[in-house]
């Protein structure tokens, strides 16, 4: 019988290890990812994870937009700038809806989540969630297949937005920036502007579109959006925009492919992510 007993002993704390094995399969930090680019509506999203005793206990789904003067989703929406109550009759605006989302992760661990109703992403697992969820949690997989973010030298997290003061006097544009950052750590930058000609869109989408012709009317050796995701690129890699070096005139030798002027870009930077410190 003592045997018997010892060895049912075992047989529990054994299932207890595997149990604690299994519920804390991932590695405490904060994970991060995003889509490759920004979709037909203009907005590219981001979702953001915190784990602690390897369990989700944070997620935050966020985007960034190549709209002109935009802010992050969240904020844009709750300056009640995305309207999907007004204009698409939904139950809720997008980031209470996303709220539900992340809850709801938060609550079951379910990142792997796959009870989607259509081929669109949608569910009826999520109460007060109407929205294609299928990003999110395609996203939260992506982040966690990635691993936890490097710390990084800034103390705090978020979304920081800038915008130059004024229109520049011939071009008739001012530049923006939104700086994501995520553990500390600039993890994707979006360097955009906005133009005095109400009928113009914002710089990213009159350079993709091929209406702001700056190989063709300003002989440069690429569009403005192209050189532009190179310094964004550049900055990422630097993560703080004093080491990137300008001269005079606001350009730089320091980023290869970039004949713009980086200049306002870096000092934009550098505003938004006063907040950050």
């Amino acid at each position: 019988m003592e045997v018997i007993m010892k060895r049912l002993g075992v047989l529990v704390l054994l299932t207890v290890f595997a149990v604690s094995l299994s519920a804390q399969t991932l590695k405490d930090g904060k994970y991060f990812a995003q889509q490759d680019g920004f979709g037909s509506s203009g907005w590219k999203s981001q979702v953001v994870l915190e784990v602690k005793g390897g369990k989700i206990t944070a997620a935050n789904w966020n985007g960034v937009s190549n709209i002109a003067g935009a802010a992050d989703k969240k904020s844009y929406d709750k300056a009640g700038k995305y309207n999907m109550v007004k204009f698409g009759k939904a139950q809720a605006e997008w980031y209470q809806q996303a709220e539900k989302v992340e809850q709801y992760l938060v609550k079951t661990q379910d990142y792997k989540f796959n009870k989607y109703s259509d081929a669109e992403g949608h569910t009826d697992a999520i109460s007060g969630a109407s929205i294609h969820v299928k990003e999110f949690f395609d996203l939260a997989q992506k982040a966690i297949a990635a691993g936890p973010v490097a710390k990084g030298m800034y103390a705090k997290d978020g979304w920081y937005y800038a915008e130059q003061a004024d229109f520049d006097k011939q071009s008739g544009w001012k530049d923006t920036v939104l700086v994501t950052v995520v553990n500390g750590r600039i993890v994707d930058v979006v360097w955009n502007g906005i133009s005095n000609d109400s009928a113009k869109k914002s710089k990213i989408v009159e350079s993709v579109s091929g209406n702001y012709n700056m190989v063709k009317f300003g002989k440069a050796q690429a569009e403005w959006h192209e050189q532009a995701a190179k310094a964004q690129a550049a900055l990422i890699a630097a993560q703080d925009p004093a080491k990137i070096t300008v001269n005079a005139e606001g350009k730089t030798d320091a980023i290869t492919g970039v004949s713009i002027h980086v200049g306002p870009f870096l000092q934009l930077v550098t505003t938004a992510l006063k907040a950050a410190k």
